[in-house]
């Protein structure tokens, strides 16, 4: 009987830790006071990737484009292969704009969840409120649109997110095949909710 308080005493202490303590990050006294995400970050490119996206156990498959309009200014496209627009969307400081979206799509929560996942996926920079080390990562604390993002650097490489709410991680941003600041590929999965987007670079 002891045993089994001791055993369900330890599992509530360990999932009432924050996201830092249940990892094992250990406190760090960093100089980077701001995050930062090169990968949406060239006015000069337009990023063009393959993409599938399950939403709503649907799939729907096509053509990702981001593009960089300005300082703190993207517009992100979905569309089919064949060029119909699925979502069209415009981030402008801290606006947000949808210019179109498929009428199967277009529920009030899966556009609020795409904003955050967007508006994550471009943000350049954000102001570091803690900063870790874990293993051979530095990982930087910050708060976009509210809720909280843990980056992971190595080698000061950029190649995750993590959106954390209530102590557990709820949303996965995984950038892998980098070359000269441009992920090739990038995945962005939800730990709660039935959402996953695959993104494969056409050029």
């Amino acid at each position: 009987m002891r045993f089994l308080l001791t055993s369900l005493c330890f599992f509530l202490l360990i999932g009432c830790a924050s996201y830092p303590v249940q990892n094992g990050f250990e406190p760090e006294n960093g100089s980077l006071r701001e995050t930062s995400n090169p990968y949406f970050a060239n006015t000069e490119k337009d990023y063009v990737y393959k993409a599938k996206i399950d939403a709503f156990n649907k799939s729907f498959g096509g053509i990702f484009i981001v593009k960089k309009l300005g300082e703190a200014h993207h517009r992100i496209a979905f569309t089919t292969e064949i060029g119909n627009t699925i979502f069209d969307f415009t981030f402008e400081g801290n606006d947000f704009k949808v210019n179109r979206i498929l009428k199967e799509l277009d529920k009030k929560v899966l556009i609020n969840i795409l904003k955050r996942d967007f508006k994550a996926l471009i943000q350049e920079q954000s102001r570091v409120k803690n900063s870790f080390t874990s293993d051979k990562n530095t990982i930087l604390q910050t708060d976009i649109l509210s809720k909280k993002h843990y980056f992971y650097y190595a080698d000061r490489q950029l190649h995750k997110i993590a959106r954390v709410d209530r102590n557990k991680e709820k949303v996965e941003f995984n950038f892998t095949q980098i070359e000269e600041q441009f992920a090739k590929e990038i995945e962005i999965a939800h730990h709660n909710f039935k959402l996953h987007i695959a993104l494969k670079a056409l050029k």
